[in-house]
C-alpha cells in the first residue's frame, strides 16, 4: 500500500512539471574563449577561486569546456555559458551571450 502511494506521488510530481512546462535551474558559467577553431564550437576556460584546505589560502583553478556557439565568438572574448543536453560526445555546453568583445 505505502508503495503505491509512493509512486502515485512520484509521477504526479513528474506530470506536475511536465504540464508546468517549467525547466528545472541550469547552470551558467562566465570564462574566456580560448579556441574558436572548430565550426560552431568553442573552448571557454572557466577560472574560480578555491580554499586550499590545509594552509587556508585561496587557490585558482582552470576548468575548459567545450561549448555549442550560434553567435560566433572568438578568443579572447568573454562569454557566459549555460548546461544543456548533450550535443556531441564531449560538447554539453551553449554560449547564450558575449559579455565582452575581445580587444582587437
Amino acid at each position: 500500500m505505502a508503495e503505491e502511494n509512493e509512486q502515485q506521488s512520484r509521477e504526479a510530481a513528474t506530470a506536475g512539471k511536465a504540464a508546468n512546462g517549467k525547466r528545472a535551474h541550469r547552470s551558467q558559467k562566465v570564462g574566456s574563449v580560448v579556441s574558436d577553431k572548430m565550426t560552431k564550437t568553442v573552448t571557454v576556460r572557466v577560472d574560480r577561486l578555491v580554499r586550499h584546505t590545509k594552509y587556508r589560502r585561496y587557490v585558482r583553478r582552470t576548468s575548459k569546456f567545450m561549448a555549442h556557439d550560434e553567435l560566433g565568438a572568438t578568443v579572447g572574448d568573454k562569454v557566459r555559458i549555460v548546461e544543456t543536453r548533450p550535443m556531441s560526445a564531449r560538447k554539453r555546453w551553449r554560449v547564450i551571450e558575449i559579455v565582452q568583445k575581445a580587444a582587437k
